[in-house]
């Protein structure tokens, strides 16, 4: 159970790390569930890159800052947004069938999303992540170096000494065991904690594992009070919260009142095109203004062999609610969508502890600031975890992983515990109340407050020594939604995807939320 490289997820983050690294290193990929199980297998807009003639790496670093609200590190934008045509050469390389425009198929779509000046989105029709993850995981499963490692439940990072990544405590959730696995660099690629909240986009797995764990060990986070709501997710008494992406307003859609009343013009100039946060926070408004269950989506105006070929899975799913999206607007709120903040990491995903390092949406590389521009999230995953890769293999080579000797008392709980998925989606209404779109101090020291109380309960319940999935995400989630909680409450500004009606001004300097976990810091030295 040594390896060279542990990789915790299996998105595109971790699937473009590990392939990087495989001809060079022998790599472990742990997986909660399958390789499809990912935000990235879910994603459908497509990838921000620079590839029209009369587009350029400075216009997409500009888009980029002003949707970030002042808080987006120049550098790190420009280091990533400059390698964009390259990350998407590597995935054709990969064998990524993108989208092309016809007749000739010389040359790849470009759509646009909101927040962008030009036709810069790069996709496979509307289902981009699956396309991506397909052929990727495919090269994965195939490659000798690798070995994936599914139904295996990263715990924590376990640390050599008194500042050095060892390795990882798991949990083998096929076969009921707990396991100590050994590397010289663990590289955390969990995605981000969209479960923390009741309505989200994101899959079960988003627990922000690996924010906690990387919390755990003594890293810095950084500006997670920036959750990023997507404006349009279907609204349906039989449907979960499928995403509607970004590029059916791209390509025309109108957001409407009931009544057919379009407002986003009275809230931005860009419309419907202004960024995600201005979008989610206007749709919030009018919801609440007019007692509404959900606003409307209209793109009845675009034939309908138009949108068949252009967003076929979006077509199809609402098609199997009823919903024809040629003639019938389609019903939609926000939802959680994307961590903004994350673990503090450099564009090589090195974070402050030696050997740990945190690529795609668990980190904070600065790209995001206080608000995502669309499809620079799948632009990050390739381009933050090839750089990591190179990272670790311009290093000395590293002597072989010793198994650390001491295992933490702990034991598996295969018996589901009644009260958890309770706890739970407890906790998830409560951020959905009091820490959503528009939030208040009252509701920042009522969640608080709440939180301490069930992260009092947890942690009675992990010393216990009997730990279950279940347990060990739950854990996680309170650690990560008190994380949100202190950050949110120490602006004391709205800026981006923070939006504070205590504080509704914008301050002149734009400053990061950065956290410690002093404690852990100590122990560790």
């Amino acid at each position: 159970m040594t390896y060279d490289v542990l990789i915790v997820g299996s998105g595109l983050a971790g699937l473009a790390t590990a392939l990087e690294l495989a001809p060079h290193c022998r790599v472990a990929v742990l997986a909660k569930g399958g390789i499809e199980h990912s935000a990235s297998h879910r994603a459908q807009g497509g990838i921000a890159a620079a590839l029209d003639p009369q587009d350029s790496v400075d216009e997409h670093v500009r888009d980029t800052l002003a949707a970030g609200g002042g808080l987006c590190d120049a550098e790190a934008t420009r280091r990533i947004a400059a390698d964009a045509r390259r990350a998407i050469g590597w995935l054709q390389d990969q064998g990524v069938a993108f989208s092309t425009d016809a007749p000739a198929q010389a040359a790849l779509h470009l759509t646009r999303e909101g927040g962008h000046t030009r036709r810069r989105i790069v996709h496979a029709a509307d289902a981009t992540g699956r396309a991506v993850v397909a052929a990727l995981g495919e090269r994965t499963r195939r490659h000798p170096n690798i070995t994936l490692l599914q139904q295996h439940y990263a715990i924590d990072v376990i640390l050599a000494g008194p500042a050095h990544c060892q390795g990882l405590r798991v949990l083998d959730a096929r076969h009921d065991r707990l396991l100590t696995l050994a590397a010289p660099h663990v590289v955390l690629a969990t995605g981000g904690a969209g479960q923390v909240y009741a309505h989200t986009t994101t899959p079960p797995t988003a627990t922000g594992d690996g924010i906690a764990m990387a919390w755990r060990a003594g890293c810095r986070v950084a500006n997670l009070e920036f959750m990023q709501f997507h404006p349009t997710s279907l609204y349906h008494p039989q449907g979960d919260a499928f995403l509607i992406s970004e590029a059916v307003r791209g390509e025309g859609g109108l957001l409407r009142l009931p009544d057919g009343t379009r407002f986003m013009p009275a809230h931005d100039a860009r419309a419907e095109l202004a960024p995600r946060d201005v979008v989610a926070r206007a749709i919030d408004t009018e919801i609440k203004r007019h007692g509404l269950d959900c606003v409307y989506l209209d793109i009845t105006h675009r034939p309908r062999d138009f949108l068949q070929e252009h967003f076929p899975n979006i077509y199809a799913r609402c098609l199997a609610l009823g919903i024809d999206m040629a003639t019938d607007p389609i019903p939609v709120v926000p939802a959680a969508h994307y961590t903004c903040g994350g673990v503090v990491a450099d564009t090589a995903g090195r974070t402050d502890l030696p050997g740990l390092y945190a690529v795609g949406e668990t980190a904070c590389t600065g790209l995001h600031g206080a608000n995502r521009l669309a499809s620079n999230s799948l632009l990050e995953c390739v381009v933050t975890g090839h750089a990591a890769a190179q990272a670790i293999l311009a290093l000395p080579a590293a002597a072989p992983a010793a198994t650390p000797a001491h295992a933490p008392d702990i034991r598996v709980n295969d018996t589901p515990h009644p009260t958890l998925a309770h706890d739970r989606q407890a906790l998830r209404q409560l951020m959905r109340d009091e820490v959503g779109i528009v939030r208040s101090d009252a509701s920042l020291a009522r969640a608080a407050q709440h939180l301490a109380q069930r992260s009092a309960d947890i942690t009675r319940r992990w010393q216990a020594g009997h730990i279950s999935p279940d347990l060990l995400e739950l854990r996680n989630l309170l650690q990560v939604a008190t994380l949100i909680v202190h950050a949110a409450a120490a602006r004391r500004e709205s800026r981006g995807a923070h939006f504070n009606q205590d504080w509704p001004a914008t301050l002149p300097n734009a400053r990061p939320s950065i956290m410690q976990d002093r404690a852990s810091q100590a122990a560790a030295a």
